[in-house]
């Protein structure tokens, strides 16, 4: 069985060293239970407990939102496409779901960190306050936490433990376009495009 798939893998090209090396790779599947013999034969073990295709989406990525000042600019292209699990976004609409990479620690306070993926749902509600949104303002994208105050007033608060940021200040009547409501991290440690 490893002779006759040490063969099969580099008739295709694919190095794979040494027979006991792909004697071993087999061995690690087996206890895995990614894999079963019977005699000379290999068999693939469907497994639940993995990734199911099904359950996968593309999320729109639409580039980068600063964490300080509003200094991304925002072309409303998509950039790229993030897979993500469904099972991650149980009570959201997929359709509904967008990322933006994260551009500075203005929002470190809330696990938001510099060139991480934050996931926000395109939102028709108008009442934002307290929450964390992604705003534009002048074609330019920024996070924040959205406060309303007195005098028709909207504050867009950073949440950093760096003191140098400052609260954005906007008059209701201001061009500011809240693009979408805060969902989710996904830590650029873990995502890879």
């Amino acid at each position: 069985t490893a002779y006759k798939l040490h063969k099969h893998l580099e008739e295709l090209g694919i190095e794979v060293g040494s027979l006991k090396g792909t004697m071993q790779v087999i061995e690690a599947l087996e206890r895995k239970d990614l894999v079963k013999r019977d005699g000379t034969k290999l068999f693939l073990v469907e497994n639940d407990n993995y990734a199911n295709l099904e359950n996968i989406f593309s999320m729109p990525m639409y580039g980068l939102a600063s964490c300080g000042e509003a200094l991304a600019y925002a072309d409303g292209n998509v950039d790229g496409y993030l897979q993500i699990s469904k099972s991650l976004f149980r009570r959201d609409d997929p359709a509904k779901l967008f990322a933006v990479k994260a551009l500075g620690d203005s929002m470190n306070k809330e696990g938001i960190g510099d060139g991480d993926y934050v996931v926000f749902e395109k939102s028709d509600a108008t009442d934002f306050e307290g929450k964390i949104v992604v705003a534009v303002i002048n074609g330019m994208a920024t996070i924040k936490r959205y406060k309303k105050l007195a005098h028709g007033m909207i504050g867009l608060f950073p949440q950093s433990t760096n003191r140098v940021h400052q609260p954005i200040y906007l008059d209701e009547s201001d061009a500011i376009l809240i693009a979408g409501i805060f969902r989710k991290v996904l830590p650029v440690a873990y995502v890879s495009l």
